[in-house]
């Protein structure tokens, strides 16, 4: 069983978000964070021992589970996929409780320190939107379709920070052009797996590639690790 999240550190992010806009994901906004909740800044840092990064994180991860609860509500069966896809990364956009906030997240995501840590958020995102869609990759696909979704969101939030057009629409607008942009890869990537003339060349590349297995879900929470019985 998946531990629980200390309901005290969503209470942190709550009360850091009005500092964040003049401070920054920074210590000074974590302090005042912690003093508006009654504790002490050690007591908080039990609680998010990174200070301010922490409530980041946990922001964000909010933000993928709004955006889960948005996608439940939503009644996507008219809709050809890539059309589910575009709508999911407008969901997780319009769940944003401050923009503002994110636009801090960006910049505080980019110190070399915390790249990674960056990189693994959108990815983060990219995979709760293909599982709430209900994909069932099993193989090099569960990668590159992250991949691709990954880049698509990163662009989408840098364009939506600084759209300020009616009701976002030309945020709306630029999803669309990337996920047509992906589209047209994935339909070129079919057209050169159907070519007679390359297919003895990707034969092999394609085995080793059918050999890829996506991350498992649930490890056992006993073990230091988990073993995968090839297939």
């Amino acid at each position: 069983m998946t531990p629980r999240p200390d309901p005290r550190r969503a209470e942190l992010v709550e009360a850091i978000l009005p500092h964040v806009a003049f401070d920054g994901w920074s210590d000074a906004a974590f302090r005042r964070a912690a003093a508006d909740r009654g504790m002490t800044e050690a007591a908080a840092r039990v609680v998010a021992p990174r200070g301010a990064v922490d409530l980041a994180v946990t922001y964000h991860r909010q933000g993928d589970e709004a955006m889960r609860a948005a996608l439940v509500k939503e009644d996507l069966s008219a809709l050809r996929f890539r059309d589910r896809i575009a709508r999911a990364v407008r969901l997780r956009l319009d769940v944003i409780t401050d923009r503002e906030a994110v636009r801090r997240s960006t910049a505080l995501f980019a110190l070399p320190h915390l790249a990674a840590e960056g990189g693994r958020q959108v990815w983060d995102t990219a995979d709760a939107i293909w599982t709430a869609l209900g994909d069932s990759s099993d193989d090099i696909n569960w990668y590159t379709k992250r991949m691709t979704l990954s880049a698509v969101y990163a662009s989408a939030v840098l364009y939506w920070l600084g759209d300020d057009s009616l009701d976002q629409q030309a945020t709306t607008d630029f999803i669309d052009r990337r996920i047509d942009d992906v589209m047209q890869i994935e339909k070129l990537k079919a057209q050169v797996n159907d070519n007679r003339l390359l297919r003895p060349l990707l034969g092999p590349l394609g085995a080793l590639m059918g050999r890829v297995r996506p991350p498992a879900r649930t490890p056992p929470l006993d073990l230091p690790g988990s073993w995968t019985t090839p297939r």
